[in-house]
């Protein structure tokens, strides 16, 4: 026991070295950025990196010369996101997020809202439960909704996400990369399907059902306990469900809300068929306009990354560096870009973040990132 205490008081006395030996170069770090800026010459600068790794793993030998070399790489990050941080001066994408705080007091209680599908759908409960006095404009796809957004026929538009029991929304996720738009609410809904069919038809008569995808996956023990009934994939649960409504097939059901039921004359033939008893459906409202109320708690950003071993790694390590809890992260593929993905971080933090605003100046003014979107921050309940 003494030998531990021995050895734990000497690693304390080397910490105490390293950290003020890590103050001293951070003090040199801002006077480097300083000389780049005004000479104008890059951050990055990977001979010189090349050539210090060289020298400091020579030094502290090939036993350990993998963690030296991952010690002196960190240290060469955070090194690059402190210059980057001092060169770019005020951040645009900084002065942005306090600029649309002060110009918002509290969200809108009405408006004009695109949303996909038909009354009694999710998406149109959700609206409502967003919006106290919506007028909802309907549209047959997700792409119209953020299309009616983007050209300002809509102020807002709501979509679905991600769900608890099927998982993210693949397409609007895909077109997040296409459009632009901000988040400005998110919505948890919890979701209650039932299986929809005209009046006077029995469960034993259904030969096929129809719903949107999603619907179908959050349903797959039921659907599984009958495999009689075939699955046709339909464009929107409210929308299937007012198609069957007005055709009357009497071998056709539909996977919808009960709200659907009672809207297109149809009756719910098996009830709470859902896998899991807390289903909820995750559902975001866009705007054209960076809009940032004082509920905000959470932020969204979309970016690209080089193809490379660690670089995800990085980004990840900042998020911890500053105690932020990512929430949730998000991979898709770039269109017509082989091995090429573009990430979307959530993570909860208040809009006056000191920490998180220079964070998103340094991820926004960073040459190795490719693309950066800065999504929003919003409320979600």
């Amino acid at each position: 026991m003494d030998n531990l205490s021995e050895a734990r008081a000497k690693i304390d006395a080397i910490d105490n070295e390293i950290a003020s030996l890590f103050r001293n170069r951070m003090e040199i770090v801002s006077e480097v950025a300083e000389v780049k800026r005004k000479a104008k010459i890059s951050v990055t600068d990977p001979a010189r990196e090349r050539e210090i790794l060289q020298r400091v793993t020579k030094t502290c030998g090939k036993e350990i010369e993998d963690q030296t070399r991952l010690l002196f790489s960190t240290i060469f990050d955070i090194s690059r996101s402190k210059q980057r941080t001092l060169m770019a001066g005020v951040s645009s994408i900084a002065t942005q997020i306090e600029l649309a705080q002060k110009a918002r007091e509290e969200f809108p209680n009405r408006s004009l809202v695109a949303c996909p599908g038909a009354e009694g759908a999710y998406a149109q409960q959700a609206v409502s439960s967003m919006f106290t006095l919506p007028t909802i404009l309907y549209f047959n796809s997700f792409e119209k909704v953020f299309e009616a957004v983007e050209n300002g026929l809509c102020p807002y538009g709501v979509l679905p996400i991600e769900n608890s029991a099927a998982g993210s929304v693949a397409s609007v996720y895909d077109l997040m990369q296409r459009h632009e738009f901000h988040i400005v609410r998110a919505l948890r809904l919890k979701v209650d399907h039932v299986l929809l069919a005209p009046r006077g038809v029995k469960l034993s008569q259904i030969k096929r059902v129809v719903s949107h995808p999603h619907a179908l996956a959050q349903c797959t023990n039921f659907l599984r306990a009958h495999p009689e009934i075939s699955q046709v994939p339909g464009s929107n649960t409210a929308v299937e469900a007012k198609k069957l409504g007005e055709s009357g097939t009497p071998d056709t059901a539909v996977i919808a809300s009960r709200r659907a039921a009672e809207l297109y004359g149809l009756e719910v033939i098996a009830d709470k068929i859902s896998d899991a008893a807390f289903n909820y459906t995750r559902f975001i409202c866009i705007s054209k306009n960076l809009e940032i109320y004082p509920d905000a708690g959470k932020f969204s950003i979309m970016l690209s990354l080089p193809h490379r071993p660690g670089a995800l790694g990085g980004i990840i390590t900042k998020f911890s560096a500053i105690n932020v809890n990512l929430t949730k992260l998000e991979s898709r593929p770039v269109p017509g870009m082989d091995f090429e993905f573009s990430f979307v971080f959530d993570f909860e933090a208040p809009p006056s973040d000191k920490s998180v605003l220079a964070l998103l100046t340094e991820l926004s003014t960073n040459p190795e990132i490719e693309h950066f979107t800065f999504l929003g921050a919003y409320k979600e309940r």
